[in-house]
């Protein structure tokens, strides 16, 4: 039973974490749970995207019940940590594909 219950906060935890968000979800959903909190940012780079991914978090209109500052601040450092071992991915994919969108834009030309 104290396995399961572990697991389970493992995985809730890990389900908040900037940079599971970001590199190991696809762009459209990195992008629309940004959208869901109304940040302020247009893009994130890929370098250091959970890192990113919290900062533009919190600078979103304040979360009414006020519960989501400290999960972001507890996050930040095991976003940098997870963030700085996927370097070689997140510069390959920064190389290829530019920063993560969060705003779609259609391409006019």
């Amino acid at each position: 039973m104290k396995k399961f219950l572990t697991l389970g906060v493992i995985s809730a935890v890990l389900s908040g974490c900037g940079s599971v968000s970001t590199v190991l979800q696809g762009d459209a959903d990195a992008a629309r749970d940004l959208r869901k909190k109304k940040t302020y940012c247009q893009s994130i780079p890929r370098i250091y995207s959970g890192l990113a991914f919290d900062f533009c978090t919190l600078n979103a209109p304040p979360d009414p019940t006020g519960m989501l500052a400290p999960f972001v601040l507890l996050d930040l450092p095991l976003s940098a940590v997870f963030d700085t071992v996927s370097l070689p991915y997140t510069i390959y994919r920064q190389i290829e594909d530019g920063n993560l969108s969060i705003y779609w834009r259609p391409n006019r030309g």
